[in-house]
Order: C-alpha cells, then sequence, then structure tokens
C-alpha cells in the first residue's frame, strides 16, 4: 500500500513496514469465524477519531478535516455500544469498531454493516452545521444504532440463506427504533415507528407483496428482498410479538438466541423456539401467520355493547387489499390491544376470523391501542364518530395510528376517505408535533391527486392552507431556546408543505431568504437550508435555476455540494426538469448522485421521466449501481396517476428483465394504477368535502 495512507479492515492492525519506494506491507489480526459479504478493507487518506466503550476501540473514520462532522455519530456509537452488550447478553467480540464515511451515494444503500467496520455515505453519518437538519441528527443516530444492532443479527449470527433476510433487517430496524427509545425519548420513536409501519402496509396490502420470509434463487431476487416487507413489516412483526409475551420475556429469549447460535448460521424458527422457552408462551404460530403469508389483517368492530361500566366489543378478522376489492381474506392469529377512553385496557387473541373482548368503561374504545399490533381497525360509522369527538383525548401514538388507518382505509373505500380530513380537522394545535407532520404531509399527498384539475386544486389549497398557516404562525420560521427537537422537523415539514401548496407569504418569504443570503448569514439557518431552498428550487424561474447551479458548482463541500444539485432537479417546470434531467447525464453532478436527480424529477414528473429513462436506457443505467437496475427504470414511473403509464412499465419490464426479477417492476405498476383508481372513486368526496368546508 502507498506510505502514509491509512488501511483498514475488520481487524486492527498487526503489523506495518515500509519497504522503501513509497510503499508499505499492512498485515491485519485475524478476524474471527464469520461470513465472507461481511470482509472490509479501505485505503485512503483518512482521519480518525476514537475513545474507549466497553473495552473497545469505538473509532470514526472520515476524509482529512472532518472528523468533527462525526462527533455526534461517534458519542452516540459509544453509548450503544455497551447498552447493546448487555441487550444482547453477549458481548461485542471484537477489538476495534470502525465507522467509516465516504463521499458518495447509492441507490440500494446508505450504509453496510462489515464487522468491526462499518461503512456509512457520509450524508448517512456526518452532520455539517451548514446543512443539516433535526431530521438528519436523528437519521444519523438511528442509521449508526441499526448498522451496529447486525454487528449481533447479522455478522454474529447470520441468516442460513437470502430467504430469513428478514432476522438481519428486520430485527436491526427494530431494535434502532428501542436504542432511540432509549437514549432520546425526547424523539418520541414509538410513534414514529407508526409511520415504518404505514409504509409496509401500504406494499402488503397490493397483490404484488410478498412474505417477509421468502424464497430467493438469484442475485437480483436477492437485492430485490431490501424492501419496505423486509425492514418495516419485519420491524412491525417484532414489536408486535415484543409486546405480546412481554419486553423482558423477549430479551430473554434474543439472550439465549445469541447463545446457542453465536458465530453459525440460523433460519426464522431458531428465533422463535429461543423466544417460546424464555416467555413459556407460544408464539411460533403467530409468527408464522405473519411472516410465512403476505398481506394485512383488518379487524372490524362488528358489534359494541356497554352494561355494568364495561365495554363488550365482537372482532372480526379479514384482509385489508388496496387492489382486489372482496378478496378471500387469509387467516392470522391477532393479537389486539384495546383500550377504553377513560376506562380500562384489554387484551385477546383473535383466532379463527372471530374474537371478543371486555374492557373497563363505556367511552370510546380505540382498537389496537399503543399501536403494537399489524393490522388495521374498521370501527363502523358511528363507533369512529365517537372517536373523532373524543379526538383531542387520545394518546399521541393513537392518534397517529388512527389517522393513518383511516386515511389507507379512505383510499381503498373501506370508509368515507374524508374521515381523514374529519381528524384532521379535530387535530389539536398542540398534538404531538409527529401527528401534526402527518396532516401536513397528507394534506401534501391530497394536493398531488388533483393534478391536472385546477380548480379543484385551488379550492383544497385553500383549505388545506387555512388549516396549516395558523401551526407556521405558531413554530415561526426562527427557532426557540428550548423548543423540542422535533418541532423542528414540524417547522421544515410545513414550510416544505405550504411552499409545495403555493402558499403565497411562505413563498415569498423563501425568496427573500434566498436572496438576502448572499450578504446576511443569518438569512438562513443552517438547519433549514435544505427546506428553504427547496422551496425556492420548486417554484424557480430559469434564472433561479442557474444561481442555483452556480452555487453547486462553486461548492467544495461534498454533502452540501450535492444537496444543491439535488434542488436542481426538484422544479416543478417541466422545461427546467428535463435539463436537470440532461445535466444527470453529464459527469458535472458526479457520478453517484446522478441517479438520485433522475429520481427526484421523476417525483414530481413521473410520466416524463419515465418517457426520457426508456430513451436513454443505456446512459441512465450506466449511472446506476447494478444491483438496483432491476427496480430503478420501472420505479421512475411509479408515482403516476396514469394507466398508460403503468401499461408502459409493464412492456419495459416484460421486455428488459428475466421472468424472475420483475418484481419491482409490477410493483410500479401496481402503484400507479392505485393512484389512478384513487384519483377516479376518491377524489369526488374529497372535492365534495372542500366545497362544504369552503
Amino acid at each position: 500500500m502507498p506510505t502514509g495512507q491509512m488501511a483498514l479492515g475488520n481487524m486492527p492492525i498487526a503489523s506495518s513496514k515500509d519497504i522503501g519506494g513509497g510503499k508499505s506491507v499492512v498485515k491485519f489480526a485475524t478476524s474471527p469465524k464469520m461470513s465472507t459479504y461481511l470482509l472490509f478493507f479501505g485505503l485512503g487518506e483518512f482521519d480518525r477519531a476514537s475513545v474507549k466503550a466497553a473495552g473497545v476501540d469505538v473509532g470514526v473514520v472520515t476524509k482529512k478535516g472532518d472528523t468533527p462532522k462525526a462527533d455526534f455519530a461517534l458519542k452516540s456509537a459509544a453509548d450503544i455500544l455497551p447498552w447493546y452488550n448487555d441487550y444482547f447478553g453477549t458481548p461485542y467480540p471484537l477489538p476495534v469498531l470502525d465507522n467509516i464515511a465516504a463521499p458518495g451515494r447509492s441507490q440500494f444503500f446508505s450504509a453496510m454493516e462489515n464487522w468491526g467496520a462499518i461503512f456509512y455515505f457520509e450524508y448517512a453519518m456526518n452532520l455539517d452545521p451548514k446543512i443539516s437538519t433535526e431530521s438528519d441528527k436523528q437519521n444519523v443516530f438511528t442509521t449508526v444504532a441499526h448498522e451496529m444492532a447486525h454487528q449481533w443479527f447479522g455478522d454474529l449470527v447470520t441468516m442460513a440463506w437470502w430467504d430469513d433476510l428478514w432476522l438481519n433487517e428486520g430485527f436491526a430496524s427494530w431494535m434502532e427504533g428501542r436504542a432511540t427509545e432509549h437514549f432520546h425519548p425526547e424523539w418520541n420513536a414509538a410513534v414514529g415507528a407508526v409511520n415504518g409501519r404505514e409504509y409496509a402496509m401500504g406494499l402488503d396490502a397490493l397483490q404484488t407483496t410478498h412474505p417477509v420470509v421468502q424464497h430467493v434463487e438469484t442475485v437480483e431476487q436477492a437485492s430485490q428482498a431490501f424492501d419496505a416487507i423486509t425492514y418495516q413489516k419485519g420491524e412491525a412483526v417484532i414489536r408486535m410479538l415484543e409486546s405480546y409475551v412481554g419486553h423482558d420475556a423477549w430479551r430473554d429469549g434474543v439472550r439465549a438466541y445469541m447463545k446457542q447460535h453465536n458465530h453459525g448460521n440460523t433460519v426464522s424458527d431458531d428465533l422463535w423456539q429461543a423466544v417460546e422457552v424464555a416467555a413459556k408462551k407460544p408464539i411460533k404460530a403467530i409468527a408464522h401467520d405473519f411472516t410465512l403469508q403476505p398481506g394485512v389483517p383488518l379487524i372490524t368492530v362488528s358489534n359494541a355493547t356497554c352494561a355494568a361500566g364495561k365495554t363488550t366489543l365482537s372482532l372480526t378478522q379479514g384482509e385489508f387489499s388496496k387492489d382486489i376489492p372482496g378478496k378471500k381474506p387469509l387467516t392470522w392469529r391477532v393479537p389486539v390491544t384495546v383500550q377504553a377512553l377513560g376506562g380500562g385496557t384489554a387484551k385477546t387473541l383473535v383466532t379463527g376470523g372471530q374474537g371478543a373482548v371486555t374492557v373497563d368503561g363505556c367511552g370510546p374504545v380505540v382498537v389496537n391501542a399503543g399501536q403494537t399490533g399489524y393490522f388495521r381497525t374498521l370501527y363502523g360509522s358511528e363507533r369512529f364518530g365517537g372517536i373523532v369527538q373524543n379526538f383531542a383525548k387520545l394518546p399521541a401514538i393513537d392518534q397517529l395510528g388512527v389517522m393513518s388507518d383511516a386515511w389507507s382505509m379512505g383510499l381503498a373505500g373501506y370508509q368515507p376517505a374524508t374521515d381523514f380530513l374529519d381528524l384532521a380537522k379535530a387535530t389539536p394545535a398542540d398534538a404531538d408535533p409527529q401527528v401534526l407532520s402527518k396532516v401536513t404531509k397528507t394534506f401534501t399527498a391530497i394536493d398531488g391527486y388533483y393534478e391536472g384539475q385546477p380548480a379543484e386544486r385551488a379550492a383544497f389549497r385553500k383549505v388545506a392552507i387555512g388549516q396549516l398557516r395558523p401551526l407556521m404562525a405558531k413554530v415561526g420560521w426562527i427557532a426557540k431556546t428550548g423548543e423540542p427537537d422535533n418541532i423542528a422537523i414540524l417547522r421544515a415539514d410545513l414550510i416544505g408543505a405550504l411552499g409545495g401548496l403555493g402558499d403565497a407569504d411562505v413563498v415569498a418569504e423563501a425568496a427573500r431568504r434566498f436572496n438576502a443570503d448572499k450578504t446576511d448569514p443569518s438569512a438562513i439557518p443552517g438547519p433549514l437550508r435544505k427546506t428553504i431552498l427547496g422551496v425556492v428550487a420548486a417554484h424557480a424561474d430559469q434564472a433561479t435555476w442557474d444561481a442555483i447551479r452556480a452555487q453547486g458548482q462553486a461548492e467544495k463541500t461534498p454533502l452540501v455540494r450535492a444537496q444543491l444539485y439535488s434542488l436542481l432537479a426538484s422544479a416543478e417546470d417541466e422545461t427546467l426538469a428535463r435539463k436537470a434531467l440532461e445535466l444527470a447525464l453529464t459527469p458535472e453532478p458526479g457520478e453517484t448522485l446522478s441517479s438520485t436527480m433522475i429520481s427526484k424529477v421523476a417525483a414530481s414528473h413521473p410520466d416524463m421521466t419515465f418517457d426520457w429513462a426508456i430513451a436513454h436506457k443505456d446512459a441512465v443505467n450506466d449511472k446506476v449501481d447494478s444491483t438496483s437496475r432491476t427496480r430503478f427504470i420501472p420505479g421512475l414511473g411509479a408515482a403516476s396517476s396514469n394507466p398508460a403509464t403503468a401499461e408502459k412499465i409493464k412492456a419495459w419490464t416484460a421486455a428488459n428483465l428475466a421472468e424472475g426479477s420483475r418484481k419491482e417492476g409490477d410493483k410500479a405498476a401496481a402503484a400507479v394504477m392505485n393512484r389512478a383508481q384513487i384519483r377516479q372513486q376518491r377524489l369526488p368526496a374529497i372535492t365534495a368535502w372542500v366545497a362544504k368546508a369552503g
């Protein structure tokens, strides 16, 4: 290796010898027995900072001069390591744990859990005060926690084959949440987990879904297995089973699993067996229902009676589907927790499609209280009306869960799509910031469905802006001393949403700050730079687009430069969007950023971008990781609402991908058809609600 450069591997350097001629020979200590895909070797001009934690040399490795940007990652890793040692009951077995950041990005991953030498793209590990947001900070922590969880689940104990990939990814996703709840309770990670579950259910309710445990035969199939079913559904199932057996019993089962299988390979049943023994409670059948078959259970409250101060609910299990109305449901054993407002809590296991539960109290009852279950709940209009009237009294996690169910089931036709709007109207201004962010983001989603309907969109925007403006006035543009961290995220969400909805005041203020930034360093605070520039870039004319490009050309910091070029791809103006696509095929943005720019354009212009990508197929594929090529081009059209685009996606997939590698193309086409159905079948009711409200 070149003398003077830093060599990095899974283990510490055992010896280094200068052999002259500018070369050195470096030997690493012998690694423990491990899976070959975890091997790491790096070489370059790096800086390293480290601390000792639980006897381990925990380090961060960055480009020269960047270690201060990794301070938060280093502190987080040092805090997490002894806590994981205790949770897993098996100490981290290597003498070193490096977290290594490098420029660039991938469509496939943001970090990789190489044993003892975790690799990150620097946007996922470093924080730059020029542009980093509160969301970035929280993402750094969860990414570090996720990859460190893999040092046990995935590295110390590795799945026997890719069929059980979820044992790695679902568990690490769940563990990142547990670590966040422990070290940063102020972030309210349990509430945030509802959004992850919601994302998984969105895919799991389409006929293109697959079981958590899935058969993998090819490299392409293994690559496509890294999806929300593997990660977020896997996490949600673990969260449900942990709640069912109890936190302590679950932890004891995990400890036994680690001790029994360390330095070995496992299948899912090995984990279920360990937990069953520790909990003295059968879970294997429940786990099989949720991991060996696809889909989302639907629990319908078919009857509710109150007598002697207690409410008894009759529960019926069906299946929630977005694209197969009237589908014959699969059967699950479903753990259900209910809570009566102002009353008690009760649990039951719905089996054979039917169940009942009695709970103290006669107030409105929330089914899936605490939101640990992986299912949707249908209350019926009368019971749902009681929840709307008492919505402000619900815990934040149940507000978000009820709201998520109402929106998704409204879009699928199980209940009125306007039920979500009733909940949004009933949401108090002092609700949890994550609940308010849900309202904000859903308004943006509704606005997207109105593409091509200018009069109806204008009416909806008036109502949405009217609800969001008071929230924006409350949080303000400037952070207040001592405000909760999640308020900073809400502030960014509100500015982004109001800017996207065309709120004249927000668009003008963003433009004012952008122009003032040249002479006033305080005009754009670092945590809001991405958001403010995002509003400006979305509404950009040619001169503004050119100004952002000029900033990108002059910028030397890779994180900031990447952000500026990404902004060029967010223009609403189609002519500028096309310019961004053409720019993405040149060397100017940097090879690893091109695909990000193309995807960003597709978010606003899916039909145009998909057609353009087909016309430039070879050039586009040259900018995409080989592991992502089966999903990249089909995914560009997924945000369309045009059935013709769905047919194009199917045709392209059939012509260009092997039969066993078409899953992502099928998902993209299904997403387009689902959006088209929503526009046709659900949007008229929303339009009518808006007219009445307006």
